[in-house]
């Protein structure tokens, strides 16, 4: 018996028994889509954490302070610093060449007097009305980065743009501005193009003492989630220098400190999550403080091995389920063809022709339950990814965005659950090939 006449038996006798092969067919196809839709969500879960801590970039950022650290700082994730220290483009440099550094952008934090433009809110810049300057407002903190580098700021946009690198009249807002102008945070359009005056004080002598304000407008942009500093509004590192020109200016006071550091601080990327620890003890030794979520990450990723562990043994369960009832079906099949098979035996065919002939049902079962299991769940996964999505946006997480997920190893799926089910069918053929001809034809 040829492998073509085995495969037109198996059809036949698919085709005779439709309703349990379509049943047997469909268990094959449930436990195929249940193991291809755990597996994808675990997988985009590790391409939006796990996969991008194995190389450098925002999850492998550090926070560098213009400040001394404490000697147990490198013990945990947050910052822990003891005084000022100047933190200038000359030790930026040094930290650049340190080993495992993929990049260094400077940061610079200034107190400004924030005084937002309600007028504009919804309104084109260019056609809104003037707001006025004035002393109602609050004091906030502008912080300036290099925003040529900003791929490797833990900076995530939520709408509109980034202010441009260098311009001294745009702004990004973060949530926190939305919500203290109660616009919704989940809609953040209205925002965009209204405008905000800063006022940067300069302290003078006498007593008590004196102030004076460097006013300047700038318009809403973008809004952004950024861990660059403390602060409701990011712009381009040339406002907040040019700020800190206009504040050297004047005098020190408690209230109204000089800022005789050129940065605030650094965001120092380090090759890889592994590298993290080693860099910071590097900047520790230079005398500056360092925060990074080294031990936050990294027990992340254990719990989401964790989780993809589980999901992998549920989806495993799942395919076992389905090659069983593989199985169940052919040894029903063999007790129902008991003559059929000694028929055949009778006219020549061996057992490896009777086994073939089994392990060949087996195979197709699974091949097109594989097939129709992996679009259902490749399917599964997109309707999961657009809930959970659709979930983080009312949640306000607009910069929390699960992309989709499919991968060249779903090809291998249809095969492989084919393997299994002939696997599965082993036994079943085996029974069938060594049923003696006599007692075949003598069955029911």
């Amino acid at each position: 018996m040829s492998w073509r006449d085995a495969a037109l038996l198996a059809l036949r006798g698919l085709g005779r028994r439709g309703i349990r092969s379509l049943v047997t067919g469909l268990g094959v196809a449930l436990g195929t889509a249940l193991a291809v839709a755990l597996i994808g969500i675990g997988a985009m879960a590790d391409s939006r954490i796990v996969s991008q801590l194995s190389s450098g970039g925002p999850a492998a950022a550090i926070r560098v302070e213009a400040a001394y650290p404490d000697p147990g700082g490198l013990t945990g994730d947050s910052m822990r610093a003891q005084g000022p220290h100047d933190l200038g483009a000359a030790a930026a440099a040094a930290i650049t060449r340190a080993p495992h550094v993929a990049s260094v952008a400077g940061m610079l934090s200034m107190p400004v007097h924030v005084v937002p433009c309600p007028a504009t809110i919804g309104t084109a810049s260019g056609g809104a009305p003037a707001c006025p300057v004035d002393t109602d407002g609050y004091t906030g903190t502008m912080v300036g980065a290099d925003l040529a580098s900003v791929s490797d700021l833990p900076v995530t946009l939520l709408a509109g743009r980034l202010p441009s690198p260098g311009a001294l009249t745009e702004v990004a807002v973060t949530p926190g501005y939305l919500e203290r102008l109660h616009v919704d945070a989940r809609r953040p359009a209205p925002i965009l193009g209204s405008e905000v005056e800063f006022a940067v004080p300069q302290a003078l002598p006498g007593r008590p003492t004196r102030l004076r304000r460097l006013w300047f407008r700038t318009v809403v942009v973008g809004v952004v989630d950024q861990a660059v500093g403390d602060g409701e509004f990011l712009a381009p590192i040339e406002q907040t220098e040019a700020a800190r020109r206009w504040a050297l200016g004047g005098v020190g006071t408690s209230g109204f400190p000089r800022p005789t550091s050129e940065y605030s601080g650094l965001v120092v990327v380090a090759d890889s999550l592994g590298d993290v620890h080693a860099v910071r003890a590097e900047i520790a030794e230079r005398g500056y403080a360092t925060s990074a979520p080294e031990h936050l990450v990294a027990s992340v990723q254990r719990y989401l091995h964790i989780v993809d562990i589980v999901l992998g043994g549920i989806g495993a369960i799942g395919l076992g389920i389905a090659a069983l009832g593989v199985a169940n079906s052919l040894l029903a099949a063999v007790r129902e063809r008991w003559r059929e098979i000694g028929v055949v035996k009778a006219l020549g065919a061996g057992d490896q022709d009777v086994a073939r002939w089994f392990l060949v049902e087996a195979g197709l079962l699974g091949l097109v339950g594989g097939v129709v299991g992996t679009g259902a769940g490749i399917a599964a996964t997109a309707v999961m990814t657009l809930i959970l999505n659709r979930y983080l946006l009312e949640q306000g997480l607009m910069g929390i965005h699960v992309g989709g997920w499919l991968s060249p190893f779903l090809v291998a799926v249809p095969p492989a659950t084919s393997l299994l089910a002939v696997v599965a069918g082993l036994a079943p053929a085996l029974r069938a090939a060594r049923l003696p001809v006599r007692e075949a034809l003598g069955g029911a």
